[in-house]
Formats: structure tokens, sequence, C-alpha cells
């Protein structure tokens, strides 16, 4: 079903970016699996062809358009199961940081890299005591004359051993009250003194992705690593652009879901039981016809989120909606399209075994789902606490 939310030149970019992925990401998805990271090759070569920062400035070398190119190379990449290749994180998630919040010369410093490709993002954000509370983040940045020491630990983080910068939320004033006045984000190299890279962590789904632990010890940054320049407005910035990134997901999500409905429907096209095809039961027929109008459903709804999101509207409520919402949906789906695989659904050789490891994170990062509902109904006036 045509989309009409694409235009014509949206679809030439879906063309153009499906080829380079069939070429040139497809024949690497298994190894990067079986390595738990992906090749730093790639992301220039993403780069160099103009995937990344779609809707980033021109003048940065960015191509200038919307955020709609952004969700057709998400969706791609999630419909060919390539999510090692962190790519919404790394354009979509961490560099309007520095689009939206940085200093002129932060964004002359990293844009262009980040762009090419060159430069990998990650953010550092979730602690081993604190995941979806940030208010109460305990690394801290205390200045020192032109500099900022950091100290502290942070886990579950996506880009841990490949990234080059990381956003990293720290307490800049860690006896502030509230506590979220005193959090700022800080841009902080790799390869900076007492930045520390820990283990790359064993994970049930996702396997081709690469999530770490990072250590602060002593970590010293210059001042101008200070997000905007400004101390105190991390906590803003950052639920500025979570709208972004829940929509991030809601798009994975649903992209996840076609893919392992594709192949499930023609697989029961292909096995036979009581000598027939199982599709031709009524039960597995109704059941993927369900499947099909859920998602067809969902993606109606994320297709509105994105226009409004690309119009600038403020949908903090609709977008927690959809991102609760499509996750669960994509567990609901990669479980009972294992299941209609019996089986061979168990077994790692078939990718719906994969699907359905791999959905399992998709309600937990990006705030949980049961913190998706707490906005929902906080906004809706329910929260009476």
């Amino acid at each position: 079903m045509k989309r009409d939310i694409f235009s014509d030149e949206h679809e030439l970019f879906r063309e153009q970016f499906k080829r380079f992925a069939k070429e040139e990401i497809e024949p690497k998805i298994a190894s990067w699996n079986e390595k738990g990271m992906s090749d730093r090759e790639t992301w220039r070569r993403m780069g160099e062809e103009g995937f990344f920062g779609g809707d980033a400035p021109e003048e940065y070398g960015g191509a200038g358009g919307d955020f709609l190119f952004d969700a057709i190379v998400m969706e791609e990449l999630s419909y060919i199961r390539a999510h090692a290749l962190m790519a919404s994180l790394h354009a979509d998630i961490c560099m309007p940081y520095i689009t939206e919040f940085g200093t002129p010369e932060q964004k002359e410093k990293y844009l262009p890299g980040c762009i090419r490709g060159e430069i990998i993002l990650g953010i550092a954000m979730t602690e081993p005591g604190t995941g979806s509370d940030l208010a109460n983040v305990q690394t801290t940045a205390i200045r020192d004359g032109d500099s900022y020491v950091l100290n502290g630990s942070k886990t579950f983080i996506s880009n841990g051993q490949i990234g080059d910068l990381f956003v990293v939320v720290a307490k800049t004033e860690p006896g502030a009250d509230p506590p979220h006045r005193g959090i700022s984000l800080l841009l902080v190299e790799a390869n900076a003194p007492g930045f520390v890279r820990g283990r790359k962590l064993d994970k049930l789904g996702l396997r081709g992705q690469d999530t770490s632990e990072l250590f602060f010890q002593d970590c010293r940054v210059p001042a101008s690593a200070l997000l905007g320049g400004h101390e105190g407005r991390g906590f803003k910035q950052l639920m500025t652009n979570l709208q972004q990134e829940r929509l991030c997901i809601a798009v994975q999500s649903i992209a996840s879901c076609k893919r392992a409905l594709d192949d499930t429907m023609e697989y029961c096209k292909q096995r036979k039981a009581f000598g027939q095809p199982i599709a031709g039961f009524q039960h597995i027929s109704f059941r993927l016809a369900e499947l099909a109008t859920e998602i067809e459903v969902g993606q109606a709804f994320i297709d509105r989120l994105l226009v409004a999101h690309v119009r600038g509207d403020e949908i903090v409520t609709e977008v927690s909606m959809g991102k609760y919402w499509a996750s669960d949906l994509q567990k609901k789906v990669t479980s009972e399209c294992l299941q209609l695989h019996g089986g061979y659904g168990f077994m790692r050789e078939y990718p719906i075994s994969t699907d359905y490891a791999d959905a399992a994170v998709q309600t937990i990062y990006a705030g949980t789902n049961e913190i998706m509902k707490r906005i929902i109904a906080r906004n809706l006036g329910l929260d009476l606490t």
C-alpha cells in the first residue's frame, strides 16, 4: 500500500538506499551478529553516500531535508534486520543534540565528521542504579579551571566500544534542588584521559549491536565540552529530544513487524501439514489476517506522528502512545509468528527466532512502556499523584 506521506523524492531516496543496503549491508549482517559489532568501513560508506543526516544542515555536509529521509533509513535497516548498524542512534538521537543545542564551535568541530560517518556517536545516559529516573544520575562533572572532571559509570551504552564521541549526562551541580536543575550534557571524546570502556555486554537479542559499560575515572575534558556552553540545561535538552527518540523506536518496531509477518506468511504457504499448506487452515489464515491488519493500523498512526513531527508539532503524548503500542505490537507479532513456525521457530537458523529475541528490548529502552503510560496518563489529567 502506497504511503502518501512520502514524496517522489523520498521514494527515489528509498530505492537508492535499498540498493546500497542489499549490496553493502546485508552480506555483513551475519558477521556482525557473530562478532557483536559492526565495522567502521560500513559507517564511512554510509556517510559517503549521504545516508546520515538527511535533515542535518547543508553547511555542515547534511542534505538539509526533513526527518522522513531518516525514517526511510530506519525502516529499511529494520526490515533487513541490520540492527548492528545503529544509524538511528547516531543520526537521529545523538546528532540532534549537537545540531540543536551545540555552540557554533561544537557544530563546526563535530558535525561534518558525524555526517561523513567518520565520528560515531553514542549517548551515555543510563547508570547501574538509575534507569528511567534521569534526574537522579550519579555521574558528576565538576568544574576545575578550564576543565570539567567527570567521575561515574554508565551501562547499556549502545556504540560503547566503537563510538568516538558521547553525549554524557552528568551532574554539574550535585546538590541542586530539585535534582534535575543540576544536570548538564557534555560532549566527551573517547580518547579523553580517564575515559574507560568497560565490558561489551552479552545480550539476549540485538546480537550484532555493540552495547557496553563506560567508566569515567577523573576524566578530564575541556570546559568547551559543555553542550551549548551552559550548565544546568541538560534535563530540558534531554526532554526536548526524547520525542524524536521515541518516534524512532516506533518506526523501527513497525518495520520489524512487517518483516516478521512477511517471512511467516511465506513459511506458512510452503509448510505442509495433513496434505496441504498450513496457510490454508482457517485458524492460521485468520490469525495472519489479524496481524496484518494490526500492523497496517499501527503504520497509519505512526505515519500521522511522522507528519506532525516534521511539521514541528509538540506530540509528546501521542509519541508516548506510539512508542509503547508499536513496541508491544512487535513483541506480540514476533511471538505469534514464532508459534506459527512450530519447532522450526525455536531454531536459530530461522530468522523469526532472532526477531523474537530482538523485540524484547523495544519496550524497555527510550523509556520503558510503563513510563510511557505514566506520561500519557499525566497528560490526560489522570495522574493524581
